[in-house]
């Protein structure tokens, strides 16, 4: 079987979610297709495809004939969180399958009836008669439609995913959702190897940073406020003198050391597995919550320290799970600036970000209290005994449990599945 793949092109957690469901189906040729920094992140973990297409810096015109060209000569289509891939899989009548971890997150300004209408009268005479007929969706209800058009719908479990399930199915009739637990590298995760000394003393794990605002020296003041904080971190906390920094900002040709109080703190991009090892093994971690991220976490038996939001989904990801160890533990913006305005919305929300990060590093007293209450999530989250961080992770576990992806992908492919 031949199976074209790709995922949102936001982050490292869209696109590590499809190198876990890639990776066990090496007895498929599995073709990735894709830009940004999921093809970053794809190149980097080459083993999880047999075939990477990068569409960057290509025209229009051929980037979408180069995908419309790999459709129709495949059997199946996986996309995680990539509405326009389902849509043009739908148009070129493949089957594809839906693969989400935010279902729950997407915003609605439609009644999900409205949507199942547009999706039923859409014309599939070509992608370009498709697109405009959804038009007037915006981009989080195109990811709802992208389920409703689907032939299989896969969704990672997180509260408020049974009650947007509920929606979709009272709306009308379409594919089955699969609601799954962790997506995440199972086999990576079960081979991961210990390292009986670290490398390291502590494990900051940012993700790829970069989506449809944030970039690479463009809105990056999360970025700039993590490089002024760094030389602080070594000098407050003498027992880190070994701290890695793993992140899409610090990839090739933009990696740095940091060097303060004899510590120092190296800047860098691990390929997936790598970074695996490194956070099993790492003694304290602190990360960006994300999902993805998370999970891994959780599923080495590690309580990580939620560190500041870089966008709105890491809003939604810490009001989620507020009522657990770990969501309470978290570090937030609010910390800071308990009054700053933040929209219920992924865009403006994820810009109000943006601009208090920039607030916070270029005014020193509002810097100082980021440090300082920094300082106090981490002398908490230091202070928790292994006892209380396994009831955490525990906690975490049964909240977040789901059928395991590989199951519910057998039973789509219709052909064994290893993890």
């Amino acid at each position: 079987m031949r199976i074209v793949m790709g995922a949102q092109n936001c982050g490292f957690g869209p696109v590590s979610e499809l190198v876990a469901v890639s990776r066990p189906l090496g007895e498929h040729e599995r073709v990735f297709v894709g830009d940004g920094i999921a093809a970053v992140f794809a190149q980097r973990n080459p083993d999880a495809f047999d075939d990477v297409r990068d569409t960057g810096g290509m025209p229009e015109q051929a980037r979408s004939a180069m995908v419309d060209d790999l459709l129709r000569g495949c059997d199946h289509v996986i996309s995680v969180m990539d509405a326009e891939l389902v849509l043009r899989s739908v148009v070129a009548r493949r089957p594809v399958t839906m693969v989400d971890s935010l279902f729950g997150f997407w915003q609605l300004a439609r009644p999900p009836a409205r949507i199942h209408e547009l999706c039923a009268t859409m014309p599939r005479s070509s992608f370009a008669a498709a697109d405009r007929h959804l038009a007037c969706l915006s981009p989080h209800e195109r990811i709802v439609a992208a389920h409703l058009l689907a032939t299989h719908s896969v969704v990672q479990n997180f509260p408020g995913v049974a009650e947007r399930a509920a929606g979709l199915a009272a709306a009308g009739p379409g594919p089955e959702i699969h609601r799954t637990g962790p997506i995440v590298d199972t086999e990576g995760l079960r081979n991961v190897a210990r390292t009986a000394e670290p490398e390291h003393d502590l494990l900051i794990n940012i993700g790829g940073f970069k989506n449809f605002l944030l970039d690479f020296g463009v809105n990056d003041d999360y970025v700039c406020l993590l490089r002024r904080w760094l030389p602080d971190l070594l000098r407050d906390w003498p027992r880190y003198r070994r701290v890695l920094v793993c992140g899409g900002p610090f990839g090739e040709g933009r990696e740095r050391t940091v060097s303060a109080a004899g510590g120092q703190a190296h800047c860098r991009l691990l390929r997936q597995r790598e970074l695996l090892g490194v956070a099993a093994s790492t003694a304290d971690y602190l990360l960006a919550p994300g999902l993805t991220a998370l999970h891994e976490a959780i599923a080495l038996g590690r309580l990580p320290l939620a560190i500041h939001e870089q966008h709105y989904a890491h809003v939604f990801t810490m009001r989620a799970l507020e009522g657990t160890l770990f969501g309470r533990g978290g570090a937030r913006f609010t910390d800071v600036v308990p009054d700053h305005p933040l929209p219920e919305d992924d865009f403006a929300g994820t810009a109000a970000l943006v601009e208090l990060a920039g607030r916070v590093r270029e005014d020193d007293g509002l810097y100082a209290t980021y440090r300082r209450t920094f300082n106090e999530r981490i002398e908490r989250h230091v202070s928790l005994g292994p006892r209380q961080r396994q009831d955490g992770v525990e906690e975490l576990r049964e909240l977040l449990d789901g059928e395991p992806v590989h199951s519910v992908m057998t039973g789509i492919l219709g052909t064994p599945y290893a993890a």
